[in-house]
C-alpha cells in the first residue's frame, strides 16, 4: 500500500526522521553517506575513531563500502536491491550491528538513494562476553544423585540445537553407566513454550528407547498450566525431593 495523507507544511521531513529515536542515515545512489540523524551521529562518533576520524561530521561523504569486508559483494547486493535488505555486519572487527537498508525508488523504479538503519549495535568484546555468559548458563551438569539415577538441571535458553547436543550427551552417559532414571529439573525454565515442550518430549522418548525413564521435577504452578500436553506416562513432580522419593519407591518394587 502506498503512503497516504499529507505531511503538515510546518513539519520538516528530516526533523521527523531525527526524532524517531532510531539510528538513521541516508545515502545517495553511489552509496555515499549524505545525512544522519542525531542518534546516528551519536553512534557514529563512537565508531569514527576506528576510521581515524574524530566525530560523526567527518563521516558525511564517506562511502558505505567502508563498513563492509567485501565491498564488491555488497555493491552487487545493492544494485539488485528492490526492497528492504537486512544483514549483520562487523565493523573493524570491534563493533557488531544489524543493518537494515531500504532503497528510495524514483518514478522509474530505480534507486535514487537509501535509508540505512543500524540496530542492536554491540561492541565485539561485549558480544563475546554475552556469548561466554550464555555458554556458561547452558553448560548443563549431569549429577549422579542415586543408584542408577542422574539429574539434569536445565538452566537458561533451551533451543533445538542445544537439545540435540544434550540428548547425545545424556544418551552416552546413560548407556555407559547403565542409568535407569533421569530427573529433569525444569525449575530454571521460565517459559514453557511449544518448542520447549516438543524438545522435552523428544528427550523423554529418546531415553525411553534405551530403557531409561525420565521424571520431570521443579514444576511451578505457572509451568504446570502449560505442561499438560506432555505424554502423561512421564511422571511429574513439583520438587526434586518428591521425584527422588518416587524413584526409590520404584526401585524397591
Amino acid at each position: 500500500m502506498p503512503a497516504i495523507g499529507k505531511i503538515p507544511e510546518n513539519i520538516f521531513l528530516l526533523s521527523a526522521l531525527d526524532v524517531i529515536g532510531e539510528t538513521i542515515m541516508i545515502a545517495d545512489s553511489s552509496y555515499t553517506i549524505r545525512w544522519m540523524n542525531t542518534e546516528a551521529c551519536r553512534l557514529m562518533s563512537e565508531i569514527a575513531p576506528l576510521y581515524g576520524m574524530s566525530d560523526c561530521e567527518e563521516m558525511i561523504g564517506m562511502s558505505m563500502d567502508s563498513f563492509h569486508t567485501h565491498p564488491q559483494h555488497q555493491k552487487q547486493v545493492m544494485q539488485e536491491l528492490k526492497s528492504t535488505h537486512r544483514t549483520r555486519i562487523t565493523i573493524r572487527n570491534q563493533v557488531m550491528a544489524d543493518i537494515v537498508i531500504t532503497p528510495i525508488m524514483n518514478s522509474g523504479n530505480q534507486p535514487e538513494g537509501y535509508v540505512v538503519m543500524l540496530m542492536d549495535v554491540t561492541m565485539q568484546a561485549e558480544e563475546q562476553k554475552r556469548s561466554a555468559q550464555l555458554i556458561k548458563e547452558l553448560s548443563i551438569p549431569i549429577l549422579n544423585i542415586w543408584d542408577s539415577t542422574i539429574a539434569l538441571p536445565l538452566i537458561g535458553e533451551f533451543d533445538r540445537a542445544r537439545t540435540n547436543q544434550l540428548i547425545a550427551t545424556v544418551l552416552t552417559e546413560c548407556a555407559d553407566k547403565k542409568i535407569d532414571y533421569v530427573l529433569i529439573d525444569l525449575s530454571g525454565i521460565k517459559e514453557f513454550e511449544h518448542q520447549i515442550r516438543y524438545q522435552i518430549q523428544m528427550m523423554t522418548d529418546t531415553l525411553n528407547l534405551i530403557g531409561t525413564k525420565c521424571i520431570l521435577v521443579g514444576i511451578s504452578p505457572k509451568l504446570a498450566m502449560s505442561i499438560v500436553e506432555l505424554d502423561r506416562k512421564t511422571p511429574i513432580f513439583s520438587s526434586a525431593h518428591e521425584g527422588l522419593k518416587h524413584i526409590m519407591y520404584l526401585q524397591t518394587k
